[in-house]
């Protein structure tokens, strides 16, 4: 109705005061840490561009949580390898820092130099790009995360937002707090990042059974 007043088919959108139904937020089923740990165990090594810069983006989600748009989006000059911290551009252009392993930082060590030696190179402030030197699209960062964890991994939805649930539960599971969460994921509510909660709390409910005396 939108586009035909648009279009002006129509003198009156005739949904203009009706409202959608509220539907509650259902979280994807997250990777566990073995999947995780299986995937970087089956992709090895990397050797060669592709392969080092495939490997980075998939450990990229992990460790930093940010959105496929985010990832592809990410400017050269927004990585500080010194200080171990990356400035994400998130929704509504709301800036974040997100601090990085080590390990990630070594990694983007390697995958610059790769980077550098490209023959071409049209786009020179993306971080990521093609190996024509395009900036990446969102199918091909959707295709490649999905191939990858098809390897290790039965779930249906397999996809850059499932690894972002990935990140939260993961932390909430490992003792993170909810604020701090919240912050890594640029929400910005509690409210929306609540609803990971569910997932750390089936593990607590877990480490409750097993630990308390009653229980037995």
């Amino acid at each position: 109705y939108k586009f035909l007043l648009k279009t002006k088919q129509i003198e009156v959108n005739p949904m203009l005061k009706h409202k959608s139904l509220k539907t509650p937020k259902v979280v994807q089923i997250p990777f566990s840490e073995k999947e995780l740990s299986d995937l970087l165990t089956v992709i090895g090594a990397p050797v060669g561009f592709e392969e080092i810069r495939d490997r980075l983006i998939v450990e990229m989600f992990y460790v930093t949580g940010m959105r496929r748009a985010e990832l592809i989006n990410l400017m050269i000059k927004n990585v500080d390898r010194s200080n171990g911290l990356i400035k994400v551009l998130g929704k509504r252009n709301k800036e974040r820092i997100i601090p990085i392993l080590p390990i990630i930082a070594d990694q983007i060590d390697l995958y610059m130099k790769e980077r550098d030696g490209l023959d071409s190179l049209v786009n020179h402030e993306c971080f990521f790009v093609s190996k024509k030197g395009l900036k990446l699209s969102e199918s091909f960062v959707y295709r490649l995360i999905n191939s990858y964890f098809s390897r290790v991994s039965e779930k249906v939805k397999k996809s850059p937002h499932v690894l972002r649930h990935t990140f939260a539960t993961h932390l909430l599971n490992n003792g993170a707090d909810l604020n701090s969460v919240k912050e890594l994921l640029g929400h910005s509510s509690l409210a929306s990042t609540q609803v990971y909660t569910h997932n750390s709390l089936a593990e607590l409910k877990k480490v409750y059974r097993g630990a308390h005396p009653r229980s037995k």
